[in-house]
């Protein structure tokens, strides 16, 4: 398979502000353009873009194209079930949602210190080989979302297990909340495949600071910011996929230019983007990559990762001599539609499940002091 692999968890959407109302015949036009470049691997699960991504890869892919034409992966999270009964009532639900017979990989999901008890409670790894000893699951992996010392638990325990999924970016690849170097020599080190999860982080690879711009435009005017952050990723030895979650065909067209023909980075780009990350980090401030999980179960309907998204980009500018920005009229309308920074009741649903283990109510008070101060 080719490299690149299409993640079906930031769909375009026809209303912005509904995650669930997704443009599904721009994304038929996207699966043609993928696959019609030779592209077959597609990534969904059951809370994606609001818990419609499973169906939409049904009718843009599954109910389109023959079944052995494209690769289709999916999981099981722990949040969806508390029996086997109910682990099991998940699993047919997604066959059902895809309508796809099998999949060709199937993964335990989002594996961190929290939620492993319970994927152990259950049995979900000897259940998981069960279902591909039944021809359900071709290739039984996991995602992964804590540190080197659990995965080579699960792995040394788990040996079966085929591939890891793990967010890699090289933002994250020193991070010591996400050790994206620590768990990826990890996995090399038991011989396991890696998908790459999250190698732009959210978007936030894709818009830099003007200092890293400029680095990246002097070494290759033509390229985007994001193609580095993704020709990074994979151009890790051990690395058989990486995943972007596209949003509109621009988006499609810029990943397919340079994953087609794929040049992995040289040591020389490679030690640049080191000094990229470098300057991000000394700019950024909340490392979110907007996946959302957070605001599913959120009681006061915040939009956690869009006014993080709003904030990062205001801390990214000088605002002692700004003083304002668009973005407060961008909060001020999302505010009049959700709930504001400052309605949160700290009740800790979201950090519970934030994969990147931010302090999400104490960065809330920092948008709400930001956004509404006046």
């Amino acid at each position: 398979m080719k490299k690149l692999g299409f993640g079906l968890m930031r769909l375009p959407l026809l209303d912005p502000n509904n995650d669930a109302a997704v443009d599904v015949e721009e994304v038929k036009r996207m699966v043609d353009r993928f696959m019609a470049q030779g592209f077959t691997y597609f990534d969904t699960a059951i809370m994606y873009n609001g818990g419609v991504s499973q169906r939409v890869a049904k009718a843009a892919l599954v109910d389109r194209y023959p079944r052995e034409a494209f690769t289709l992966a999916t999981k099981l999270h722990s949040a969806y079930f508390n029996s086997p009964e109910e682990r099991d009532k998940v699993f047919n639900e997604q066959l059902e949602q895809t309508g796809a017979g099998y999949f060709d990989y199937y993964l335990i999901h989002g594996i961190e210190a929290g939620n492993y008890p319970k994927y152990e409670q259950y049995d979900c790894f000897n259940w998981l080989m069960e279902k591909k000893r039944q021809g359900l699951v071709r290739h039984a992996g996991f995602s992964f979302h804590d540190t080197p010392e659990l995965l080579d638990k699960i792995l040394t325990k788990y040996p079966e297990l085929e591939f890891v999924q793990l967010q890699i970016n090289y933002l994250d690849w020193e991070s010591e909340w996400i050790q994206s170097r620590k768990v990826y020599e990890m996995a090399v080190k038991h011989g396991k495949p890696v998908v790459v999860m999250e190698p732009v982080k959210g978007g936030t690879l894709a818009k830099l600071p003007a200092e890293a711009e400029r680095l990246l435009k002097a070494a290759d005017p033509a390229m985007s910011a994001a193609s580095w952050a993704i020709r990074y990723a994979a151009s890790l030895d051990n690395v058989m996929m990486v995943l972007s979650g596209m949003s509109n065909v621009a988006q499609m067209e810029d990943n397919l230019g340079y994953m087609k023909d794929f040049k992995p980075l040289t040591p020389d780009e490679m030690a640049m983007m080191e000094k990229v990350a470098g300057i991000i980090n000394a700019k950024i401030a909340i490392p979110c990559t907007g996946c959302s999980y957070c605001t599913e179960g959120c009681p006061q309907q915040i939009p956690i990762p869009r006014y993080f998204s709003l904030y990062n980009e205001d801390m990214r500018e000088d605002l002692k001599e700004k003083g304002w920005t668009v973005n407060f009229t961008y909060y001020d309308n999302l505010s009049g539609k959700f709930g504001k920074a400052s309605d949160c009741v700290a009740c800790g649903q979201c950090e519970g499940v934030c994969p990147q283990h931010l302090p999400i109510i104490e960065r809330l008070k920092d948008v709400a002091a930001h956004y509404e101060r006046h």
